[in-house]
């Protein structure tokens, strides 16, 4: 699958396993996927997140879409697609990066926090967009961005998103979303994240019904 959509369509909700250690990292990765999450990073700011990748993408294979998050330079996408990660995930929107991802053949969700960011990603290259960080970006500023972002492009915010966040910020036209600490700690036991991704997947799947403005 070398677009995101097969994935965001699977369910649009982003894992990140911000601070996992690579020994934890595939029995965590399978109890998302048992949840029925398809798309899962490791932001590079964590322990040995090569190693984790790695893992991960052998464990999962074809089941879930891994990459990397916190990516911040064209050689860190190199080292991303040698561990086999297929996606990159960064907290702007450098467009030296994007087109580095893109080269590779890697799908770019880069971050933006204003329109100017957002049309430069997307000239860039740029598969979808992260809205960062949503604490800074409420509902009414993602409807204003939507009233002026191509309607196909999806848009997820991320930055403090729990279940009950979720609604108002679909409303406004989220494609679907990042999930950080409210999903995944260091530390937390399978068994943890596989009941809070199930508390998230419900929570969007209630989601479903309504329709964005």
């Amino acid at each position: 699958m070398t677009t995101l959509t097969p994935w965001m369509d699977r369910l649009p909700l982003v894992a990140i396993l911000r601070g996992i250690n690579p020994d934890a990292a595939v029995a965590v990765g399978e109890a998302l996927v048992a949840a029925g999450f398809a798309i899962i990073e490791v932001p590079l700011n964590s322990p040995s997140p090569f190693d984790s990748i790695e893992r991960l993408a052998k464990a999962l294979g074809e089941r879930a879409l891994v990459g990397a998050g916190t990516v911040m330079s064209g050689e860190a996408v190199e080292q991303v697609a040698a561990a086999g990660g297929r996606l990159i995930v960064m907290p702007h929107a450098d467009t030296a990066v994007i087109r580095a991802t893109k080269a590779a053949g890697l799908l770019s969700v880069p971050g933006f926090a204003t329109a100017t960011e957002a049309f430069a990603a997307l000239d860039a290259g740029a598969d979808a967009l992260k809205l960062f960080p949503a604490e800074a970006a409420p509902p009414p500023v993602l409807k204003a961005l939507r009233a002026v972002l191509p309607k196909a492009v999806p848009v997820l915010p991320v930055g403090g998103i729990v279940p009950e966040s979720m609604a108002a910020y679909w409303a406004a036209g989220a494609s679907g979303f990042g999930l950080g600490s409210a999903l995944y700690k260091p530390g937390d036991a399978p068994d943890a994240v596989l009941h809070k991704a199930t508390a998230f997947r419900q929570a969007f799947e209630a989601l479903q019904g309504t329709v964005a403005v």
